[in-house]
């Protein structure tokens, strides 16, 4: 499609702006005469904001001190938009160049300092991330990209749906079974094993990776997600295309967003805007308690998200965040009606109609939901131990996905367990691949990271989990530190401690 709004080529390498998620607020057009002082004015305001320090409760995005690692100066973001040459158009102040910037003197010092380190920690690890190394590696990654389709690895195997639709089959029997006997912990097990199956094949559908048509692959997704799982298929596919394009970034990522539950980077401690929700995740009261607590919460949290799915699901409809407009308008009002279905067949059918009191539906709903939460452990495991940095816009796609995901290693007789999000690192590289065929390309990722230097992260999943808890706990230890200085500061403020 968008060959539609083409309007000329670039010559040479392209040099990725930041992504239009970033909300970047930029300047009206202004003569030549103008220019000089609205730079200047620029400058001082840039070099005021970061003298003072503002409320993270200020919901103005140029009220809050600008994040050494993602936000860019009002200079750059007025050139973008009046044309000056590229070399001087917008960058991220997460480049090398820009890691030194002086911090401001309190609390806030301390958190700059782990950016910086996370940073000079990254580049010591990975590939510089000069123009020309990363060339290099994306004339690679587009060699195996057509290795992978020569191998017709991008083909979808229907005969393993056809046992994927046996296995949904065989739960949702059991659970009406079991239901039937009167047996409600035994059928709640296997309705959540049936839902949380489903959401592989969702997950699948909506890359487009059974069909590869866009319709098709959507209509599979919505009776799957909406229809037979209560969660919205559109919420997910704009939920997670953002992930897909600026993972780990905690500004910018929603699926590492979870405050006041999580927060997996000490940046969240500054009270950072979410562009994705249009909001400051404050570093309240409730967030210092549970970060303070999440390395032992975790799992416990968790267990929940399924609830909490529903809650986005129904906002993303209600308030019409979807198309409408265009091919995919429509997609919409199926969804609805495939919610109002779930809930006649599961909220009034299954819970209400087939179970005789209100502490039996209690527990079968808990435990149907419960069991479903392997998935949330695998959709984190992921990413939350990976980095949250930013390398600047001359990291190639390929080495951004490598260094913000993780494998997660199991034999082949579990891959029905893990339903493909195991090979999540394969999976960022290459999102249309159909999951049957992650497992024979993970061959191929393996010896292009080889070819170019690149780690890759593989991990089993106990370790993966361990890497895990130790994150949160690492972020916990420096929520502590930060309010021990905040502490201090205030004592000397009030001049009872110098």
């Amino acid at each position: 499609m968008m060959d539609k709004y083409r309007i000329g080529r670039i010559e040479g390498r392209w040099k990725n702006f930041l992504p239009p998620i970033q909300g970047g607020r930029f300047r009206a057009r202004v003569g030549d005469g103008e220019q000089e002082q609205e730079e200047e004015y620029d400058v001082n305001l840039a070099a005021q904001q970061m003298k003072e320090h503002a409320t993270a409760a200020s919901s103005d995005s140029g009220s809050r001190l600008p994040s050494p690692t993602f936000d860019t100066n009002e200079v750059k973001l007025r050139n973008r938009k009046t044309g000056v040459p590229r070399s001087e158009s917008a960058t991220s102040l997460s480049s090398v160049d820009d890691v030194a910037t002086p911090a401001p003197a309190d609390g806030m010092a301390h958190l700059d300092i782990l950016t910086r380190k996370e940073i000079k920690l990254d580049l010591s690890k990975y590939p510089p991330p000069d123009p020309a190394t990363q060339e290099a590696i994306v004339e690679k990654y587009r060699l195996l990209h057509e290795r992978i389709k020569a191998e017709g690895l991008y083909d979808c195997n229907y005969y393993a749906y056809a046992v994927e639709v046996s296995r949904y089959t065989l739960f949702f029997g059991l659970m009406l079974l079991f239901l039937r006997w009167k047996w409600y912990v035994a059928s709640a097990f296997f309705l959540g094993c049936f839902w949380h199956q489903l959401v592989f094949t969702a997950h699948d559908a909506g890359h487009m990776g059974i069909t590869h048509n866009f319709q098709a692959d959507t209509v599979i997704g919505i009776i799957i997600a909406d229809f037979l799982g209560g969660l919205s298929l559109g919420w997910w596919k704009r939920n997670h295309n953002v992930h897909h394009i600026v993972t780990n970034s905690p500004e910018h990522d929603p699926d590492i967003e979870h405050m006041p539950f999580f927060a997996i980077s000490h940046r969240f401690l500054a009270g950072l805007r979410s562009t994705y929700y249009d909001h400051v995740m404050h570093y309240d009261a409730a967030a210092k308690f549970f970060i303070s607590l999440q390395h032992h919460l975790y799992y416990v949290i968790l267990l929940f998200g399924r609830f909490n799915l529903y809650r986005l699901s129904w906002l993303y409809l209600l308030a019409g965040q979807g198309p409408r407009k265009g091919i995919a308008a429509w997609h919409r009002w199926l969804e609805i009606a495939g919610q109002v279905c779930f809930w006649w067949w599961f909220g009034y059918g299954v819970v209400y109609k087939s179970i005789d009191n209100g502490w039996d539906r209690l527990v079968f709903v808990l435990v149907s939901h419960f069991v479903t939460t392997p998935v949330h452990v695998q959709i984190t495991l992921s990413h939350f131990a990976m980095s949250t940095a930013d390398l600047g816009v001359d990291e190639s796609f390929p080495q951004k996905m490598l260094r913000t995901t993780m494998d997660v290693d199991c034999p082949p007789w579990l891959d029905f367990i893990h339903g493909g999000l195991q090979f999540q690192v394969i999976h960022h590289l290459f999102p249309r691949i159909p999951r049957h065929n992650l497992r024979k390309t993970q061959g191929l990722v393996q010896e292009f990271c080889n070819e170019v230097g690149i780690p890759y992260a593989l991990y089993g999943f106990v370790e993966g989990n361990k890497h895990v808890i130790g994150r949160l706990a690492d972020v916990a230890r420096q929520a502590a530190i930060l309010a021990k200085c905040q502490s201090v500061l205030e004592k000397g403020e009030g001049g009872h401690h110098h």
